[in-house]
């Protein structure tokens, strides 16, 4: 029990981080390519069910995989094409940076807070750090 208190005590004062994100970038994500990857899952959940696990059902599967990595990997390269042509533009370069910084942003672990505390060891200030 004094484990669980000090669990939440050491939460409260810490806190927490996140979990890996599911899309780490997104900035190339495109309706082409959410159509893609949706039609993979539907094969891969054909290949995985009991009453359609065929070859046939394998081979469409490895199909849409491959179809989806190529729609991905195109939309990617056009999307930095786009953005090494914006990078000689002065107005489209505040743009970019805001993005990177973004990213950063986003990798950044949750510090938690920095507390002041008295003589007896308790919290007298809590400081959230930015």
């Amino acid at each position: 029990m004094i484990t669980g208190v000090m669990m939440e005590s050491a939460q409260d004062i810490c806190g927490m981080t996140k979990g890996p994100l599911r899309h780490k970038e997104t900035w190339w994500w495109n309706e082409e390519v959410a159509e893609a990857v949706r039609e993979k899952k539907i094969k891969y959940g054909n290949k995985k069910s009991k009453k359609e696990n065929t070859e046939e059902a394998r081979m469409e599967y490895k199909k849409s995989r491959k179809n989806a990595k190529r729609v991905i990997s195109s939309a990617k390269e056009k999307k930095q094409k786009e953005c090494a042509i914006d990078l000689n533009d002065s107005e489209c370069q505040n743009e970019i940076f805001r993005m990177a910084k973004q990213m950063v942003k986003e990798r950044q672990d949750i510090t938690g807070l920095n507390c002041i505390k008295g003589a007896l060891w308790k919290v007298i200030i809590g400081i959230k750090d930015s």
